[in-house]
């Protein structure tokens, strides 16, 4: 009795699926046969969301870099004559678009320089918690022992205290700036990217290459930095993609309760406090501020989930996948 024919399909990666006659199936690649070439820009293109993601936050920094220059004045600017003008007021020209305030000023510049004031505390917060709690964390779980003990109690005691609460408490005692705002959101946050490279550098510490680097006489600093580091940098990078969004959010909510960025200077927290009382009668005043928070919050989550399966070589072959995944289906003929 002869077999019947089998339908298969050749991957690009050389291995092979097979299915029982009559049926479609899709192969999918092992994970080591994932395609290596593959840069994570062309992994970006094929992934609709991420890319709608990466769009949104990069409208957001050349915004936050270039708009306040093109702004000029109109932020501050006021007009008593045009105050709580609704949104779409097109007869007053561009500046207009998204409606005035309570002063007469252009909601559309106001959210220009909102979004300047806010990136500018959000960004060096993070990126001095990134850099200060990846290097001792890194340190702190290759070397192991009492430096390991003595750096965890240390991250324990920090996060013992709610990040929002301690800032809120030291805001209220000093005066609250943005140069105080960054110092607070840093240090609450080193913890977070302490903990995980440690963890990170004590797996790593045992691993073959790490143990042949070290049998052949390289030394601690150089094994750090050539080995560990270039490992453990893609998850720290996933990580404060998803922590930006935490210190951006608690930037507002200081703003919001009136001890984060001051007046004459905005930010979006600050724009969503002073548009509260006006909720019922120009709810724009709040309305826009706050999407773009939430906009720009999503989009880094956004990206940030896509970051952690792209950098990670055992899943990265999942984006690899076609768009459209077939399924095995059956002609109904052979259904009993």
């Amino acid at each position: 009795m002869s077999k019947p024919p089998r339908n298969v399909n050749q991957l690009p990666t050389g291995g092979r699926a097979i299915a029982p006659p009559g049926t479609e199936a899709i192969a999918l690649p092992r994970p080591d046969q994932a395609d290596k070439r593959i840069s994570l820009f062309h992994l970006l293109v094929k992934d609709r969301f991420a890319t709608v993601a990466a769009l949104v936050l990069v409208f957001v920094g050349l915004t936050a870099l270039f708009g306040p220059t093109l702004m000029g004045d109109l932020a501050t600017r006021q007009d008593l004559s045009a105050t709580n003008r609704p949104p779409f007021s097109l007869g007053e020209g561009w500046a207009f678009i998204l409606g005035s305030d309570s002063l007469g000023r252009s909601m559309v510049a106001r959210l220009v320089v909102a979004t300047q004031t806010t990136l500018s505390v959000a960004l060096p917060a993070v990126g001095i918690s990134l850099i200060i709690g990846s290097l001792w964390g890194v340190w702190a779980g290759y070397h192991r022992g009492i430096r390991e003990t003595i750096s965890m109690r240390i991250a324990d005691v920090i996060m013992s205290f709610p990040s929002l609460l301690l800032a809120v408490v030291i805001l209220y005692v000093f005066s609250p700036s943005a140069a105080n705002i960054v110092l607070i959101l840093a240090v609450t946050r080193i913890p977070i990217y302490l903990r995980t490279a440690r963890a990170e550098s004590a797996e790593l510490q045992s691993r073959t290459f790490v143990d042949a680097a070290r049998t052949f006489g390289t030394k601690p600093n150089a094994i750090i930095r050539r080995h560990v580091i270039p490992v453990v940098l893609p998850t720290l990078l996933t990580l404060a993609t998803l922590e930006f969004c935490y210190v951006m959010l608690a930037e507002s909510s200081l703003s919001f309760l009136g001890i984060g960025i001051q007046p004459p200077d905005v930010s979006w927290g600050l724009m969503v406090a002073q548009g509260r009382q006006y909720l019922q009668t120009a709810w724009w005043l709040s309305f826009f501020p706050g999407l773009a928070i939430v906009l720009t919050t999503v989009a880094a989550n956004v990206l940030a989930a896509w970051l952690r399966i792209a950098t990670d070589p055992a899943q990265r072959w999942r984006l690899t996948l076609p768009r459209k995944r077939m399924i095995v289906r059956i002609p109904a003929k052979e259904v009993q």
